[in-house]
């Protein structure tokens, strides 16, 4: 795993929030990578293990994820906080000139961040997120989302459960790629024991009951976003962002292009070799400078 250098900053509200930054010093953009509901930034370490190095990164982990605080008001895990949360990063490190990158509600998150203030963002990648959030995946999210298994003793026993709630997606992972999985969603408590790496209360906010969820349409909002260089990857085995949307999403916007990754469902890795080619290549075709869409 490249190493990285710890990063704090305070949020609008006082929390105290974590990020990873990964430096390089020749880069005239940071790449900000946002990771998904029940994630942390240690979802992306293929992918920067891979540009580490050759591109400036920061990788966050949300209100109520990974080492940043829980939200005493659970009602404030939602996406125009997350972007307020972003924006007040990139402010602390004087960032001017990002790409974003987001991994489901990271996409989102993505997307009201370039509603918001276009001028700060070259591009966007969005990972297995798009116009129409399909009914099926999110109910499949919403049964375990927030639901907070006991404690495990070991990583095994962590492994084991995250291919029971993910296997679905990764269908040819080993007992390794499990392992490895596990070790960057959970984390040890103070009695030694292995818990998730969030806050129950995320889901708060999401619809209650365990009935099907309806899809939701977003495309008058996809539709205002300025046309900026776009890349949008997709899990063939997706159940959150169908095929048909993301050709439809390419069709509306001149700058856009997409990526469907096989043998992946919601959402790929991006330490695919097909994720990481679709990225490398999107970000050294960049235009020196962000043009209006």
């Amino acid at each position: 795993m490249t190493r990285y250098q710890p990063l704090w900053y305070q949020s609008a509200d006082d929390l105290r929030l974590f990020a990873r930054y990964y430096p390089a010093p020749n880069r005239d953009f940071t790449l900000l990578c946002m990771h998904g509901l029940t994630r942390n930034a240690a979802d992306f370490e293929g992918l920067i293990d891979h540009l580490a190095g050759n591109q400036a990164i920061l990788a966050v982990d949300q209100r109520g994820r990974g080492n940043s605080d829980h939200d005493p008001d659970p009602s404030r895990y939602q996406i125009a906080v997350y972007a307020e949360d972003m924006f007040t990063l990139l402010e602390h490190q004087g960032i001017t000139d990002t790409v974003l990158l987001g991994t489901s509600m990271g996409g989102l998150i993505a997307m009201q961040m370039l509603a918001m203030r276009p001028d700060l963002i070259r591009g966007v990648v969005l990972n297995d997120i798009g116009a129409v959030i399909e009914g099926a995946g999110l109910t499949r999210i919403q049964n375990y989302a927030g639901r907070s298994a006991r404690p495990l003793a070991t990583w095994q026993q962590a492994a084991e459960q995250a291919r029971r709630v993910n296997g679905g997606a990764f269908p040819d992972y080993t007992d390794a790629d499990w392992l490895r999985f596990a070790r960057r969603q959970y984390r040890e408590n103070s009695e030694g024991e292995l818990v998730l790496a969030y806050d129950p209360a995320i889901a708060t906010a999401s619809p209650a009951g365990t009935g099907e969820i309806a899809s939701v349409d977003m495309w008058s909002f996809y539709d205002s976003l300025p046309d900026i260089p776009l890349l949008i990857i997709r899990g063939a085995l997706s159940d959150v962002l169908s095929r048909e949307c993301l050709e439809e999403m390419v069709r509306r916007k001149t700058r856009a292009r997409g990526v469907e990754i096989a043998n992946r469902g919601h959402a790929p890795a991006l330490d695919e070799r097909e994720a990481l080619d679709a990225i490398e290549t999107f970000l050294q075709v960049l235009p020196a400078r962000r043009q209006a869409g």
